[in-house]
């Protein structure tokens, strides 16, 4: 199998049949298109999720913080604090641990939350450091923003960029390929941009504007998630491609690298629908989120992407544009040396 995500066919056949006894307290379900499940705590309802860090070299701890707290803000949640699982290869040395764990308090603290526990170990086979981080945050239990609560005629939204955290990525990984076929300074932008990783303030505004349905689009980028959204919550969709925000550092990296920047990791944006997308969008921006107007839901099968050379039948993104250029370059590396 290639490295990244489980296609949808292969995860609904191996792993979302096998979910042990279903609970009543749990009001969000392990589903595709859900970020993170909910269990209901009186009049609350307690917001969890889990990620793995494994296409991030740098900052590893505090991407994974970023991440976890981002799955629970696209629940319309207010993080809490995160349990950290930490493995180490048997190289490691002290100070490789110290950098992770000052990225973890780094980033928990930029947040205003607890690092509540964890495990960290010296595990045998591992090349590198390899984080999992579980989010736990609160949110009224009548406020939970489901991707299944999405419904036809509401609109989407995007907050900030497509392809943010990749270009960031790209940007830092590959900066000796990108030196020379694109200006420096474009490089260090883009560099920059791990800084708007997090969408804590995009999902708390959101949910504040009326938004129904929150989605975190990660792997497989906006196209990814809003096929997972519309899976979740069985509707059709248009997307205006034309109407998605995408800064040129993302597009000059991505003519590098032949890649679809709708179809690159996006974290640092998020998605919204809404009842009225436009009012959605006009109270973010006004929040000091950018925001934009990317399309709708509809009735139906029909999952539509509209360009200037006509309508186009969309699926699930099986693979991430990150993965395919990093190993194609890694694969370089290797023939060259």
């Amino acid at each position: 199998m290639h490295t990244g995500k489980l296609p949808p066919d292969v995860l609904r056949r191996l792993v979302l049949g096998r979910l042990g006894a279903r609970r009543p307290e749990v009001l969000v379900h392990a589903a595709l298109g859900e970020d993170a499940a909910a269990v209901a705590l009186g009049d609350e309802a307690l917001v969890l999720t889990a990620d793995p860090i494994t296409g991030a070299g740098r900052q590893a701890g505090w991407y994974a913080v970023q991440v976890a707290c981002n799955d629970v803000a696209a629940m319309g949640a207010a993080p809490i604090g995160v349990l950290a699982t930490l493995l180490f290869p048997e190289s490691a040395d002290e100070a490789a641990v110290a950098a992770v764990a000052a990225d973890v308090d780094r980033a928990a603290r930029e947040l205003g939350i607890e690092v509540l526990g964890g495990h960290t170990e010296v595990a045998p086979g591992l090349q590198a450091p390899l984080i999992c981080m579980a989010a736990v945050g609160r949110a009224p239990r009548d406020r939970l923003l489901a991707s299944a609560n999405a419904r036809p005629g509401h609109g989407l939204v995007l907050t900030k960029a497509a392809g943010l955290e990749g270009s960031a990525i790209l940007a830092t990984d590959l900066e000796a390929h990108l030196l020379g076929r694109i200006p420096a300074e474009t490089i260090a932008r883009a560099q920059g941009f791990i800084a708007e990783i997090s969408v804590v303030k995009d999902g708390s505004l959101a949910a504040g504007l009326g938004a129904a349905a929150l989605h975190d689009p990660t792997e497989g980028g906006l196209l990814g998630a809003v096929w997972e959204l519309a899976e979740a919550a069985g509707c059709g969709y248009e997307i205006e491609a034309s109407a998605v925000p995408i800064r040129p550092e993302t597009r000059a990296i991505c003519t590098v690298f032949e890649a679809d920047p709708l179809k690159l990791i996006s974290s640092g944006a998020l998605l919204a629908a809404g009842p009225d997308g436009r009012a959605l969008a006009a109270g973010l921006r006004v929040g000091g989120v950018e925001a934009a107007v990317i399309g709708r839901l509809t009735e139906g099968p029909g999952r539509w992407l509209l360009d200037g050379s006509g309508r186009h039948e969309v699926g699930p993104v099986v693979r991430d544009e990150l993965w395919r250029i990093l190993e194609a370059y890694q694969s370089r590396v290797t023939s060259d040396g």
